[in-house]
């Protein structure tokens, strides 16, 4: 299996990246964060998870290594293609992974594209253990509904879904009614 690539960016088109490798071109798909940050000519390392199905073989690639085995942790997890991973990694960086692992943050996962609440609460239920938390999780849906609430009020105020969540996402913690979070909320957005 390939496990890094060294070379130059030869070509972007969202969601992957052709690298030249001694004339080899690989086609690497990668997270959306990952392609803003490229410019073609670039030398670059990619540390690389080979996916071999009966039909394709695809190269899934990350700047860090850290990245890499996050995502390999994820689709660990029955019900999470590497797709779906790689989308996760474009909701946010791998510290806002595991953050949201770790605080049982159903909410950022289940915002991802092909991702369900319930995938979101086997994410999170699988791999806690696995990031060193031992903290009992709340997985009854009554925060989940209040943070639906508070986001979808925050869309109504014009902004985007993942900007909300992530105005939420900085207020975590605290035990707050939905009219304090939309608050809080807010006032975060409008310092940024």
């Amino acid at each position: 299996m390939i496990g890094a690539l060294k070379g130059t960016v030869d070509f972007l088109d969202k969601p992957f990246m052709v690298i030249d490798v001694n004339g080899v071109g690989y086609k690497v798909l990668i997270s959306d964060s990952f392609y803003s940050k490229l410019t073609p000519g670039e030398k670059v390392k990619v540390y690389t998870y080979t996916h071999v199905r009966e039909d394709a073989l695809e190269l899934f690639g990350f700047r860090e290594i850290e990245d890499l085995k996050l995502f390999e942790n994820l689709i660990s997890v029955s019900g999470i293609g590497p797709k779906t991973a790689l989308n996760i990694f474009s909701s946010g960086q791998r510290s806002d992974i595991v953050e949201a692992i770790l605080k049982g943050d159903v909410s950022f996962f289940s915002s991802v594209p092909r991702l369900g609440t319930k995938n979101a609460q086997k994410i999170i239920i699988e791999l806690k253990n696995k990031m060193g938390s031992t903290v009992d999780l709340d997985l009854s849906g009554k925060e989940q509904a209040e943070n639906d609430e508070v986001v979808a009020a925050l869309k109504n105020f014009g902004f985007t879904v993942s900007e909300a969540q992530k105005a939420l996402r900085e207020i975590k913690g605290k035990e707050l009614k939905p009219e304090e979070k939309i608050r809080l909320a807010l006032k975060n957005l409008s310092r940024n």
